[in-house]
């Protein structure tokens, strides 16, 4: 039977990733795994804030705060998954392209299951920007738990 050691969530925090997180803090509870909480800070955002003629100090400050304030959302995402359950949290911040950092960090972890929320977007706004979920799953090196709205 496979009993990960080891879980991926990326969040966006959002109430979908937080479902995922709920559900990775329920696997690990039952196996007495370690959950990696991660949340990637979209470089691309922040390329276009300098293609909108702010100065690279606007944008590394709000690049700086932008992180600070994702470090202190995962710590208190962290907190509660602790006082509810004892489960090991190890809390991440990163800054890239979303797909492509969560994998990176699959293989840096040596993770064995990433548990992923997907937002649903269908159509044209599925197409215009991609899904971050379906990029993990057609490039992740281990099984991949996607939640669906």
């Amino acid at each position: 039977m496979f009993a990960p050691e080891r879980i991926l969530v990326p969040t966006d925090f959002s109430r979908y990733s937080i479902k995922a997180l709920k559900e990775a803090a329920e696997i690990a509870s039952q196996y007495g795994s370690t959950i990696f909480l991660l949340h990637v800070v979209d470089r691309r955002v922040q390329e276009c804030t300098t293609d909108y003629c702010m100065s690279d100090d606007v944008v590394e400050s709000l690049k700086r705060e932008s992180l600070k304030a994702s470090r202190e959302n995962l710590g208190k995402e962290a907190e509660k998954i602790v006082r509810e359950k004892d489960i090991k949290v190890v809390i991440s911040v990163k800054s890239g392209i979303p797909a492509e950092t969560i994998l990176s960090e699959q293989q840096a972890k040596k993770i064995d299951l990433i548990v992923i929320a997907s937002h649903g977007k269908t159509g044209r706004l599925k197409q215009l920007m991609g899904s971050v979920a379906d990029k993990v799953v057609k490039g992740a090196k281990c099984p991949v738990y996607v939640l669906k709205p």
